[in-house]
């Protein structure tokens, strides 16, 4: 029998088992950002050790830096603190450190990528939930604690039990207007959030295959969503296209036997999973969540699902404090409803492709009176290649605000929060209670051509029919 490449990679990082059974897995690379890792730093210290490899280590701010004004010091002290202590930490320890002034800082998800740092084969942690993004070019990516960051810090190795691995195989073409967004909310909201408790998830199928790298990165972004520890996809001559001639990808005799090497990685046709689900993508229609979890989703043309028809009692009580949180009723068609913020940014959606989508869409329209919309490009570099095409101009000529890269209102762990209980049409990843800032505020997770199609609206539209997609 074969091995998935979740399995491969698996054995390939074993260091050795531990007492109490688990695998004590070596890490290849870990991804720091300014929020999380001053207090893995501050127990290193405490413990005296040193870092293990800090060539291994790479960091940029992304959570809690300003969008709007970067002019030092910070008016908000905590950023300034958090980020003088990042700066602090990697001078100290020599660890690489994506600033400001290297025009390479962004989200940390975003720049690992388009650096090439994030390859096939790889084990990658990061203290943030969403490191499953990095499975989209065939690694193994997944978000640790404060503590574990310290570890991997101390000794390059984590310890954890095997995953169960789910093969989600997505087959058949999109129909215009649907984009990897609405695949991963319509899997979501299918398999539920818990749905993928203790599993990796292998996206495949044809769907799969023939999505550019950017949306891979947004699948597997959101595999945490459904509660799997990791996402990833089979690499393939895409994601090798990908990668060629970024800054730290292998060059000349090294690239080719890293490809080699990678594509060994990629699970055996006769591999078995533990469970295996299948989606077809004409099925699949533009997504938006109404409620206060991910899965909590429906398609543009439904209407806010009822209490009385969840299949249980906990989904029954789930839903009513949904119900009454975002101040919805049963029955209401999600289409319509009025927004007040439009966002488009984060991990999930900043990508250059998100952008490139939306801005001949919002060329010659105007953001609908009333409503604030911000454009958050994902890193320098994918805000560099917008301005160099003019994008950027396209945005703030729509009446967009187009701000610096960084996390932005995504988590609304700077200025960018949402005021009492405005609703965002928002392309990040989570819409929990106070997710974006307010604790009344209310989230609906949508893609960047329909965040795009709200904005120009003022309310929650079909993008196929406000842009004329597919005629």
């Amino acid at each position: 029998m074969g091995k998935t490449l979740y399995r491969k990679i698996w054995d390939a990082h074993t260091v050795g088992t531990l007492p109490d059974g688990r695998t004590q897995l070596f890490i290849d690379s870990l991804y720091l950002h300014e929020v999380t890792s001053p207090q893995a730093f501050a127990m290193l210290r405490e413990l005296g050790l040193p870092v293990l490899h800090p060539e291994r280590c790479y960091a940029t701010p992304d959570h809690i830096i300003p969008t709007d004004d970067r002019t030092e010091p910070y008016a908000d002290k905590r950023a300034a603190t958090m980020l003088s202590e990042l700066r602090r930490n990697c001078k100290e320890h020599g660890i690489r450190l994506f600033d400001m002034p290297s025009g390479q800082q962004g989200i940390v998800h975003m720049v690992m990528p388009e650096l090439g740092i994030t390859q096939p084969g790889m084990t990658i942690v990061c203290g943030d939930s969403h490191t499953a993004t990095h499975g989209a070019v065939g690694s193994i990516a997944m978000g640790i604690g404060t503590t574990q960051v310290r570890d991997v810090l101390a000794t390059q190795t984590l310890a954890m039990s095997p995953l169960k691995v789910r093969a989600v195989r997505v087959t058949g073409t999109l129909r215009p207007g649907v984009t990897a967004k609405d695949v991963a909310l319509h899997i979501i909201g299918r398999l539920g959030a818990k749905g993928g408790l203790g599993y990796a998830y292998e996206f495949c199928g044809s769907t799969i295959e023939d999505m550019d790298m950017d949306a891979r990165l947004t699948l597997c972004n959101l595999a945490i969503e459904g509660a799997a520890r990791c996402g990833y996809i089979n690499p393939d001559d895409k994601t090798f296209a990908y990668l060629k001639g970024r800054p730290y990808a292998p060059t000349g005799a090294a690239w080719d036997a890293a490809v080699e090497r990678w594509k060994s990685f990629a699970s055996d046709a006769d591999a078995e999973y533990d469970d295996v689900v299948e989606f077809r993508a004409e099925d699949i229609e533009p997504t938006v969540t109404w409620g206060i979890s991910p899965d909590m989703s429906i398609g543009i043309g439904e209407v806010v699902p009822s209490p009385e028809d969840a299949p249980d009692a906990e989904s029954r009580k789930a839903r009513t404090a949904a119900l009454e949180y975002m101040k919805l009723s049963p029955g209401t068609p999600i289409e319509g409803l009025p927004v007040n913020v439009v966002f488009i940014g984060s991990c999930t959606n900043g990508h250059i492709s998100d952008f490139r989508a939306v801005a001949p869409l919002l060329r010659g329209r105007k953001v609908a009176p009333g409503v604030r919309a911000l454009a958050v490009p994902g890193s320098q570099m994918t805000d560099r290649q917008c301005r160099e095409e003019g994008i950027d101009t396209i945005f703030r000529e729509a009446g967009f605000e187009w701000r610096l890269p960084g996390c932005s209102m995504c988590l609304a762990m700077n200025a960018d929060k949402l005021v009492g209980d405005e609703i965002c049409a928002s392309t990040s990843n989570r819409n929990f209670k106070g997710r974006q800032g307010s604790p009344t505020g209310r989230t609906l997770l949508m893609s960047p051509v329909m965040a795009a199609a709200a904005a120009v609206t003022g309310c929650v539209a079909d993008a196929r029919k406000v842009f004329q997609l597919g005629e």
